[in-house]
């Protein structure tokens, strides 16, 4: 494996069935006091988690290590002044890291085209820097796929009108490393899989690699030197669950490190892939393009989530609202939570749907600090909070060795919620406090009433398809219901309203591989993630599952409107003949509140077999996406 980016999908392997399954954790200082003991606990946290993280057969050889922290400025200025560069004052530059091919050929075209698009954005190229590292204690498979790992300074065009603030300068920087990677995309040079950004910022900087835990300051000396100063650190330890592990994959990344998986990547992907052609953004203007396709689809599902954090912060949300849009805690059966509440994560399904599944996220823009957890609440966050203002936060207890006598407070985070401290306001700001602010940004709830419209109140159809009693026996048949699926399954669910009992798991074999006819809905199954899950019992369930969605058109994800909540509520996906005919009928007036709906054939012709479904597929597609 010479490649430091994952193999690219043969036999059975698919790299989009990458998970990891992790241990994260972070320090901060409450009153944001820059210092190296900050990183040197980052780091003793990290080597107290390194049996979260994993390895091959080789033991020297890690799945993944990482730190995020503040840029350290002096000792950048210090170390690249010995080199001939001389750094602006703290913010006025970005600085990058970024892992280029072994090839000399290949690295040298990548590094010319960065600083080409550095200078066509506007901005100044400083220089590089090489990271000084020292991999004589990694092992071999490690070794052979290392990058060439340098560091790129940028400095900030203070006459740029993109760049009047310190915001618009880190949207720049994005910009920057969206066209730089989509321009290595299209060289032609060996090796430019190898091309990555761990990180290009004015705010933060990330070291990592494909590395155990107790490697990681051996292997990046800079991490040793106490002018490396930071008023808070993120750090992960990288168990790659039955993937691959790569030099790119590992964690943090730009914003968040992740500990879990996302059950739901592959409709979130679709989805966020579909809205793209919508997006308009006054923050970004006509830069916005140059950085479309959004999501790095070659990412993990932990980096394909912070792809998309990232935008939805860049365009203009604080970091915490971008997160309670992607991690919604469990609220349309919350019979306690504030109806304002409610409203702000209704409003926002209609903008995207959740990425869902057993994950404990942290998360930092290099100001705020903070971690949520899943709706179910599968995996653990512990956090301590010290008398002289050092907050420590991971995946379990005992990552750091504080004297009882300095603990102020502790406790976990509960499933669906937010913990943040706030170094600019030097206080950690409640999950409670921070949601209340969040849903009194805006009127959502008068949003919702004056635009969404229950199905129940659309027009009744004219006619409606009548069950026929006479043939039910053989259309059950037709549609491959067995004996045992109606005693079994059906019966209890009619008598009593409820699941039937049975075993954790199934057994059904696979549709694909039947030798017996199958129906089309049984070659689709959900991706969940297959480790450390338990079974989720009914209380639990009515609790934190909802199924109620709306359907309709979509507006612009990055600057919604009231307009944004026109769509149509369902308490169920499951549609019953009546509702079908309500939503086929819609024809923009009449009592259609505007709605309009389109009936697609799905008919081929039988005669041309396989060829004709094949091509009737593919008109069906042609006629949707129309």
């Amino acid at each position: 494996m010479k490649s430091a980016a994952p193999p690219p999908a043969q036999g059975l392997y698919d790299p989009r069935y990458e998970h990891d399954s992790c241990g994260v954790g972070f320090v901060v200082d409450l009153k944001g006091r820059r210092s190296s003991g900050i990183v040197k606990n980052a780091l003793e946290v990290l080597l107290n988690l390194q049996h979260r993280g994993a390895c091959g057969c080789e033991k020297n050889t890690g799945d993944g290590a990482g730190i995020l922290m503040q840029v350290p400025h002096k000792f950048l200025a210090e170390a690249v002044r010995a080199i001939g560069i001389t750094l602006p004052p703290a913010g006025q530059y970005g600085v990058g890291v970024v892992f280029l091919p072994a090839d000399p050929g290949s690295r040298a075209a990548c590094e010319h085209l960065f600083e080409k698009v550095v200078r066509d954005e506007g901005q100044t190229f400083l220089g590089w820097r090489e990271v000084p590292t020292d991999n004589g204690m990694i092992g071999p498979t490690a070794k052979r796929s290392q990058p060439v790992i340098k560091q790129l300074f940028v400095g900030r065009n203070s006459n740029d009108p993109h760049c009047t603030d310190d915001d618009a300068f880190e949207r720049k920087l994005y910009v920057i490393r969206r066209r730089a990677r989509h321009a290595v995309r299209r060289l032609e040079v060996p090796e430019k899989a190898n091309f990555y950004i761990p990180s290009l910022s004015s705010r933060t900087i990330v070291y990592k690699g494909m590395l155990n835990s107790d490697q990681l300051p051996a292997f990046y000396p800079d991490l040793r030197d106490d002018r490396v100063e930071s008023a808070l650190a993120l750090v992960h330890s990288r168990f790659s669950t039955n993937t691959f592990p790569s030099w790119s994959r590992a964690h943090p990344y730009r914003l968040i490190a992740h500990n879990g998986e996302i059950n739901t990547l592959r409709g979130n992907v679709n989805w966020m892939h579909a809205r793209e052609s919508m997006f308009k953004s006054g923050l970004f203007g006509d830069d916005l393009q140059k950085c479309i396709p959004v999501i790095d689809t070659e990412g993990s599902d932990s980096g394909m989530f912070d792809n998309v954090v990232e935008l939805l912060m860049l365009a203009g949300r604080s970091l915490p609202h971008a997160m309670m849009m992607m991690i919604p805690e469990p609220w349309s059966n919350h019979e306690s939570m504030p109806q304002e509440r409610k409203d702000f994560y209704a409003f926002h399904g209609c903008l995207m749907e959740p990425w869902d599944g057993p994950a404990a996220v942290a998360f930092t823009d290099g100001i705020r600090i903070g971690a949520t957890l899943d709706r179910n609440g599968l995996r653990p966050s512990r956090y301590y909070v010290t008398k002289d203002g050092l907050v420590v936060m991971a995946s379990e207890v005992g990552v750091l060795d504080i004297p009882p006598e300095r603990i102020l407070e502790k406790g976990r985070l509960q499933p669906g919620k937010m913990f943040l401290v706030d170094t600019s306001q030097g206080r950690i700001i409640g999950d409670e406090e921070l949601k209340r602010e969040m849903a009194a940004a805006a009127p959502y709830g008068q949003w919702l009433k004056e635009n969404m419209v229950d199905i129940g109140a659309l027009p009744k159809p004219a006619s409606v398809i009548p069950p026929d009693h006479e043939t039910v026996l053989r259309r059950q048949e037709t549609f491959g219901y067995t004996t045992e699926d109606l005693k079994v399954l059906m019966a209890p669910m009619a008598a009593d309203g409820v699941e039937a009992n049975g075993s954790m798991g199934t057994d059904t074999p696979l549709a694909v591989l039947s030798e017996r006819p199958q129906l089309l809905y049984n070659y689709f199954k959900q991706l969940f993630a297959q480790v450390t899950n338990p079974p989720v019992d009914a209380i639990r369930e009515e609790i934190i599952m909802a199924v109620d969605t709306s359907i309709g058109p979509e507006g612009n994800l990055l600057e919604p409107t009231p307009q944004s909540a026109r769509q149509i509520n369902l308490p169920t996906p499951v549609l019953r003949n009546e509702e079908l005919e309500k939503l086929r009928n819609l024809n923009g007036k009449n009592g259609s509140h505007g709605f309009k709906s389109i009936t697609l054939p799905t008919l081929f012709n039988i005669a041309d077999g396989g060829e004709g479904l094949a091509g009737g597929v593919e008109e069906l597609r042609a006629a949707a996406s129309k």
